[in-house]
């Protein structure tokens, strides 16, 4: 006589083979984008803070120096590595002449936000997600036009 095996048991084998194949991903997800939105805040923070300090430099050479070091202090802040860390400065109306009354001065800031647990086969520099950011800040209508 042949004995037939029951089903028990077997529906906490499935359940734990569904959570490993679903919360494994998801897990993976949220990580990414806990790690983009790191990035994001970041770069915010970083074009604010350039457009600002090269509107309070004394001059336009000095004025490059501090938006590209205040960038890089907002990165530091989040622990984020600055070696892919892009900043320009633009501004207008007058592109050479960016400390003179009525200008504009334009931050943007460019980074890549790393995707976590990626293995170096697939190259250097890790795949990530580009994040950009953008601040403008007025150079005054009322102020004294600086070299």
């Amino acid at each position: 006589m042949t004995r037939r095996r029951g089903q028990g048991g077997t529906a906490i084998v499935e359940f734990i083979w569904l959570a490993l194949l679903l919360l494994v991903p998801l897990l993976y997800v949220v990580l990414a984008a806990a790690e983009a939105q790191r990035t994001a805040y970041a770069a915010s923070a970083a074009a604010r803070s350039a457009s600002r300090a090269f509107v309070e430099a004394p001059d336009q050479r000095s004025g490059w120096e501090r938006a590209r070091r205040s960038a890089e202090l907002a990165f530091a802040d989040q622990g984020l590595d600055t070696a892919r860390l892009q900043v320009r400065i633009t501004c207008r109306p007058r592109p050479v002449d960016c400390l003179s009354p009525g200008s504009v001065v334009t931050a943007e800031v460019g980074a890549a936000a790393v995707l976590p647990l990626m293995p170096s086969i697939l190259g250097d520099p890790s795949p990530g997600i580009a994040i950009t950011a953008e601040h403008r800040s007025p150079y005054g209508t009322f102020r004294a036009a600086r070299p």
